[in-house]
């Protein structure tokens, strides 16, 4: 077994969200962060603003952990949603967490501005959350690492419940026109974690769970992964890179977009790092084991 290398996370969720960029827009906020056209318009801007190949949503790593029932503070201008107050304190309770109504709700307005913003012709980059990133929504995470010191089984059993509801909300934004789903779980990286922790996580979820992603990726649908996604696969020995030939410099962005249909997993660099740039003509391609 390899060891788990860590990436060194710096692109905040809502960091490109500033008065340069809202301004003129006629938003009123939080209510823009609540509905399709407002949610599109500002992406458009902030894509605009930033010299972006693609567009972004949502602007937080709320919207699925809300439409399971957590408490948000909608934040300003400034800052993008976030956690309010938590709603369970014991593990066993998530157990009981709701599957989620894609039809209703702010993850229902995402998925409309991502259609909205794709009949205009947009590249559309959906994030998806991981189970730590939910559950900082719902739980205080002293009580998920003492449920997966004390009950790994139960565990086991909420990051499958979760999952389960990022496949479906996955294969749901694919009927949005939906490119490119970002799939990230900071909150459960191996800074966090700590290597052992990390690696019983893949063990017990990540790889299997990736394994059912890679179905959802096809000739229209491209998954990226956070860098600290990629470094838990390579560093367990569950994946490795490939190099794919591209023939010329470009930005990382740009070249996922240009590699559509012909890779499924991309995960060397962070999406929201719009200027890096890929010098040598060779993308590196996730490849599971």
């Amino acid at each position: 077994m390899g060891e788990i290398k860590d990436f060194n996370c710096t692109y905040d969720n809502s960091a490109g969200i500033s008065g340069a960029v809202t301004e003129g827009l006629g938003l009123t906020f939080p209510d823009a962060y609540l509905h399709a056209d407002t949610m599109a318009k500002l992406s458009k801007a902030l894509k605009e603003y930033d010299g972006a190949g693609f567009c972004e949503l949502p602007f937080c790593h709320t919207v699925e952990a809300e439409a399971l029932g957590g408490i948000i503070n909608y934040g300003n201008d400034k800052t993008g949603p976030r956690a309010k107050e938590y709603i369970y304190t014991d593990v066993e309770e998530l157990l009981n967490l709701p599957e989620i109504d894609f039809s209703t709700g702010r993850i229902h307005e995402v998925l409309l501005a991502c259609k909205e913003l794709r009949e205009m012709g947009e590249h559309v980059v959906l994030e998806v959350s991981g189970p730590f990133t939910i559950l900082n929504v719902l739980i205080d995470a002293r009580y998920v690492f003492k449920g997966m010191r004390k009950k790994p089984e139960v565990m086991k059993q909420v990051f499958w419940k979760l999952g389960n509801e990022v496949l479906k909300f996955m294969e749901e934004a694919k009927k949005y026109g939906v490119e490119l789903i970002s799939y990230a779980d900071s909150s459960g990286g191996v800074n966090i974690l700590g290597p052992k922790m990390a690696e019983q996580v893949v063990e017990a979820f990540t790889y299997e769970f990736m394994k059912k992603v890679e179905g959802i990726a096809d000739d229209k649908t491209m998954i990226l992964l956070c860098p600290k996604t990629t470094f838990s696969l390579l560093g367990t020995e569950k994946a490795k890179f490939e190099n794919v030939e591209i023939g010329e410099s470009m930005r990382y962005g740009e070249a996922c977009i240009s590699l559509l249909g012909k890779v499924k997993f991309a995960g060397q660099m962070c999406i929201k790092n719009i200027d890096y740039h890929i010098e040598n003509g060779k993308f590196k391609e996730v490849v599971l084991l």
